[in-house]
């Protein structure tokens, strides 16, 4: 296994204990009614919902080495991977029961991430010239105008609209990943600075927290899991195959495609630990919010 594949594993590591911190914080924090920065503000104030920004950020620095040399299939689907690291802490440390089908999925997670491992190829950096990484930019920023008008016109309640929003996340997290794998040079300060594509990833990676928070106050856990997990890697991985020149090793094009929809279907199986498991002991001490009855029910709380 090469450092970069080392990295990718890591990285769904990092993000599966981040996912159950940073959620506790969102439940305990005062409801949205629309996309709101401020909410990032009243959400700074918990502790929980710092460490989990902190592993986050460890996960992200780990999965930008790792896209570096491997395509975005790979590392998007090894993220991914995340929730059945999040489901198995869940069992160990919070007492969440995983079904049969979990453990298969978890299961089929493992054999997808094992059979992209042997498919993977060390990918040279993507070369996209300043029009294309511009692009990306004010592409983001597109996605951020409709997050916005989107997140006015869903503020009625849970339904539809929390899908919305974790499709819209979904597309964030997955443009700051095509990001990190365009940077044009990420071993100079000054080259970072001055690259489209570093702005694009910091605002998308932003945007995606901000829309992520705000659907899981809104909607049921799977719902928004398992529209950010569909999102966040199939666009970013038809990207990278399409225009980025993203491949597998030579001869393994069969594995990698297998591996990478084992390795998806099983997250999106496991969507509902895109979420702490949030019950009566959790909640306590929470200032304002108790998650909705749907979604104790849907957790095991």
């Amino acid at each position: 296994m090469h450092w970069g594949l080392a990295g990718a594993f890591a990285a769904a590591i990092a993000y599966g204990v981040a996912t159950i911190l940073q959620t506790i914080g969102a439940r305990r924090t005062q409801r949205a009614q629309s996309v709101d920065v401020r909410m990032l503000w009243r959400l700074v104030h918990s502790w929980m919902f710092i460490a989990g920004l902190g592993l986050d950020g460890l996960g992200f620095a780990l999965s930008l080495a790792a896209l570096r040399s491997l395509p975005l299939f790979v590392v998007q689907a090894a993220i991914s991977a995340s929730l059945a690291v999040t489901a198995l802490l869940a069992a160990a440390f919070l007492r969440a029961r995983l079904q049969a089908r979990e453990w298969l999925a978890i299961a089929l997670v493992s054999a997808g991430l094992a059979m992209l491992a042997i498919s993977s190829a060390r990918n040279r950096p993507a070369g996209v010239d300043l029009g294309g990484r511009t692009a990306l930019l004010l592409g983001v920023g597109l996605l951020g105008a409709v997050a916005f008008l989107a997140g006015r016109a869903t503020r009625t309640g849970p339904g539809p609209g929390s899908w919305a929003l974790g499709v819209l996340a979904g597309l964030a997290y997955g443009a700051s990943g095509i990001g990190a794998r365009i940077l044009h040079h990420p071993r100079s300060l000054l080259g970072l600075v001055t690259d489209p594509a570093t702005w694009a990833m910091m605002a998308a990676g932003l945007l995606g927290i901000l829309l992520y928070a705000t659907a899981v106050q809104r909607g049921t856990v799977t719902r928004v899991t398992a529209a950010v997990v569909v999102t966040e890697t199939l666009v970013p991985a038809a990207i990278g195959v399409a225009l980025l020149h993203d491949h597998p090793r030579h001869g393994y094009v069969g594995l990698a495609a297998i591996g990478f929809v084992c390795t998806v279907a099983g997250a999106v199986a496991l969507a509902r630990h895109g979420e702490a498991p949030t019950n009566e002991r959790l909640a306590r001490g929470s200032a304002t919010v108790r998650p909705p009855a749907d979604v104790q029910q849907e957790v095991g709380g």
